[in-house]
């Protein structure tokens, strides 16, 4: 067999769960199926299960390509395509199953699985058919060795495969990345070019690289970039801290950079805080010896905290804090232009983020889509946290001139 690296990583990985991770011709279900064909040279007397999104894949792509590359290795099999199974002689069965009816992957057992494109499936039903899939791995293998599921999909955006491999992956995940160029010889004349003259640059991204990036053709923030924005500045001793904050009771915010040669650097953040007493309380404890500057939603001047009779702002300026508020919220759409003017704008990149001090704010600056009615959608909770980041950067880097109201009282 000839194949590419990133596709013997997968045929050959011994990790329990690796993921092909692959753009558009990159070579995964070819990879897939020789991974198939290892485990069962491996475990003749197990049986191995292969998942596909639907049954027209199965009797289309999967059959005729296990049959053929059998074929080539002189192997000898019956396809029974009525219950769409492959007896190899001597050497167990495949088991072919589709995943967009979760509830009937019952009733057979086997020792490994693969599924080819888990990502093309909903979040909740690609869960949904990796734990049904898990269930069905129950063969003993006989050097006792653990049952394994493999994947290989094309990027579909922040879906399961992302929460599962890339954002939090345990024991046993391994991510395998394949480009659509890595498999450049066996693709046709012309193949990659015709993929950069048909998709953006988001697209090309997850198509053509194997990357995960948002999907959405309304993303808010779709150029920024978790390595070109990046940053490893982290706040030094009594160094004045600014701070963007968004209020909502429950599910507080906020945002703190720190400006170098006037740019800003976004270096923490504050999440999932109760009201604001308890904001004021975190901010106090945690930023000790430096001089707090808060940047809030103006809407804070009417609004009522939990159990107090003040407003937002106003227990913000008993706190002693820096207040700098404008006398009203700027128009959403000038905040979302203030923001990506300062991601990326005429080749420079001015807000950079800790990427590990501010996990929260990258994924919210990454997958915040709009919605049907063309506003930052607000349903996801993806917003608190770059509704916080936008107040700070509309109030010191607008895209026009607005009439400011500002309060300094002290430090604390």
């Amino acid at each position: 067999m000839s194949l590419t690296r990133p596709q013997w990583d997968f045929v050959a990985a011994p990790e329990q769960f690796p993921a092909m991770v692959a753009g558009f011709g990159a070579g995964k279900s070819h990879a897939a199926i020789w991974r198939t064909l290892r485990l069962k040279r491996a475990y003749p007397a197990q049986n191995v299960a292969y998942y596909l999104p639907t049954y027209d894949l199965v009797t289309r792509m999967a059959l005729p390509r296990f049959s053929e590359t059998l074929s080539d290795v002189g192997g000898r099999f019956k396809v029974n395509k009525n219950d769409s199974v492959i007896d190899i002689e001597n050497c167990g069965s495949i088991i072919l199953r589709t995943m967009d009816n979760p509830a009937r992957i019952v009733a057979y057992e086997v020792a490994d699985s693969i599924c080819d494109e888990l990502d093309t499936l909903p979040t909740d039903k690609a869960r949904e058919v990796w734990n049904k899939v898990i269930a069905r791995n129950r063969q003993k293998k006989p050097d006792k060795s653990l049952n394994t599921v493999g994947v290989a999909t094309t990027p579909e955006g922040f879906r399961f495969v992302y929460e599962r491999w890339k954002k939090a992956p345990a024991a046993g995940y391994r991510l395998i990345k394949a480009t659509t160029i890595s498999n450049a010889a066996n693709l046709p004349d012309g193949y990659i070019d015709s993929l950069r003259n048909s998709y953006p640059a988001n697209l090309l991204a997850a198509y053509l690289d194997g990357e995960f990036v948002n999907l959405t053709s309304g993303s808010v923030y779709a150029e920024f970039d978790r390595l070109l924005n990046a940053t490893d500045i982290v706040m030094q001793v009594s160094e004045p801290l600014h701070i963007g904050l968004d209020f909502n009771v429950g599910q507080m915010s906020a945002v703190v950079f720190v400006l170098r040669n006037g740019e800003p650097h976004a270096v923490d953040e504050i999440t999932n805080v109760l009201d604001t007493p308890a904001m004021i309380s975190v901010i106090k404890s945690r930023y000790e010896g430096h001089s707090i500057h808060i940047y809030p939603d103006a809407s804070g001047n009417s609004r009522k905290s939990n159990n107090a009779s003040e407003s937002d702002i106003s227990l913000l300026r008993t706190a002693r804090f820096m207040v700098m508020v404008n006398s009203s919220n700027p128009a959403v759409k000038d905040r979302v232009l203030s923001m990506n003017q300062m991601i990326h704008n005429e080749g420079k990149r001015r807000m950079l983020v800790n990427v590990d001090r501010c996990p929260g704010l990258v994924e919210c600056l990454e997958k915040q889509a709009y919605d049907k009615n063309g506003e930052p959608d607000k349903k996801s909770g993806l917003d608190h946290l770059n509704d916080a980041c936008g107040y700070f950067i509309t109030y010191r880097y607008p895209v026009k001139s607005h009439n400011v109201q500002l309060t300094r009282i002290g430090g604390i």
